[in-house]
C-alpha cells in the first residue's frame, strides 16, 4: 500500500481519537468502532496486497474469491470481541457492527478516490456511497444482528457465527461479481435494498419486548 493511505488514515484518526475524550458513552461507542473499522481496512489492505502479489491471479478472480473472505473475517473480529467481552445488548451490538463497516468503507473510498482522482465525478461518489460504501456496513450489521441471537445459544454459537461470516462473504462476493460485470448498476442498488430490509427487521425486533443482558 502506498504512503497516501497511511496519511489519510492519520489525518482522520487524530481528531476522532481526541473526540473520544469529550463524547458521551453512546457516541463514543460509535466513533470508537468507526476508528476500528478504518484500522481494519488499513490492515486488510496490506493482507490483500501480499496475497494478490503471491497468487498471481487477475483482479476479477481476486475480488470475487479472495478479498471477500479476508475483509469479512477481519471486520468480524471486533464484532465478536464486543459480543463476548463488552456487551450482548442487541442495540449496542448492532450500532458497533454498523460503525465497523462504516469506518472500513470511509477509508476504502478515500483510498480509491486518491488513486483515481483524475477520473472521479460526483456521480461516481454517489454510486460508490450507496454501493460499496454501504456494502461493508450491511455485511457487518448482518453479522452483528445475527450474533445477538446466537450469542445466548451455546450449542449454536460456533456454527452460527461461522454461518454468519460465510453469509457475509458470499454476499460480498456476489456484489463484487455483479459490479464487475455488465450488470454493475444492479449491483450498486443491491446494498441499498438490503439495508432497507435489515433496517425494517431491526426496528421490528427493537419494538418487541425482550429482556437483554446489559
Amino acid at each position: 500500500m502506498d504512503n497516501i493511505s497511511y496519511i489519510l488514515y492519520v489525518c482522520v484518526l487524530i481528531p476522532m481519537l481526541l473526540s473520544l475524550f469529550i463524547l458521551e458513552k453512546r457516541s463514543r461507542l460509535v466513533v470508537g468502532y468507526i476508528l476500528i473499522g478504518m484500522t481494519s481496512c488499513l490492515f486488510v489492505s496490506e493482507i490483500n496486497g501480499y496475497l494478490y502479489d503471491d497468487m498471481n491471479k487477475d483482479m476479477l478472480y481476486f475480488c470475487t474469491t479472495v478479498s471477500p473472505i479476508t475483509e469479512e473475517i477481519v471486520k468480524g473480529i471486533p464484532i465478536l470481541f464486543y459480543a463476548f467481552f463488552v456487551s450482548n445488548n442487541r442495540s449496542k451490538l448492532v450500532q458497533a457492527s454498523f460503525a465497523v463497516g462504516l469506518g472500513f468503507a470511509i477509508l476504502e473510498n478515500m483510498i480509491i478516490l486518491t488513486q483515481n482522482i483524475d477520473g472521479i465525478t460526483l456521480s461516481w461518489a454517489i454510486i460508490r456511497g450507496f454501493g460499496a460504501g454501504l456494502l461493508h456496513s450491511v455485511c457487518t450489521v448482518a453479522v452483528g444482528l445475527g450474533i445477538s441471537f446466537v450469542r445466548m445459544k451455546k450449542k449454536l454459537f460456533v456454527c452460527g457465527t461461522i454461518a454468519l461470516l460465510m453469509l457475509a462473504m458470499t454476499y460480498h462476493a456476489i456484489y463484487n461479481t455483479i459490479v464487475m460485470s455488465e450488470y454493475k448498476y444492479f449491483g450498486f442498488v443491491l446494498p441499498l435494498v438490503t439495508y432497507i430490509a435489515i433496517l425494517v427487521l431491526y426496528l421490528v425486533i427493537r419494538k418487541a419486548p425482550k429482556k437483554e443482558k446489559q
